[in-house]
C-alpha cells in the first residue's frame, strides 16, 4: 500500500486509510508508537497496561527525586 507524504501545517505527515485504522482499532486522536526500523518505520498501538505502569513509575520517581539521587551516589 502506498501513501503520500503531505504538508500539514508546519509539519509533514501521511494519511492512513480508514480500513487500516479500523483493523487496528484506532481512531482520530489516538496515540500510536512509532519505531524506526532498518528499512523504514513501524506504527503500533501502545500497550495500555504498560503505558499506565510507566506513568505511575514516572510519578513515583518525580515524588522521590531527592531520595533516588541520594541512593544513586
Amino acid at each position: 500500500m502506498n501513501v503520500t507524504v503531505r504538508k500539514i501545517g508546519n509539519s509533514e505527515g501521511i494519511i492512513i486509510p480508514k480500513d487500516v485504522l479500523d483493523q487496528l482499532g484506532v481512531k482520530a486522536g489516538d496515540t500510536l508508537d512509532m519505531t524506526v526500523t532498518g528499512s523504514g518505520m513501524a506504527l503500533s498501538v501502545p500497550d495500555e497496561a504498560f503505558t499506565r505502569q510507566l506513568d505511575h513509575a514516572r510519578a513515583f520517581m518525580d515524588k522521590y527525586k531527592v531520595a533516588l539521587k541520594k541512593l544513586a551516589e
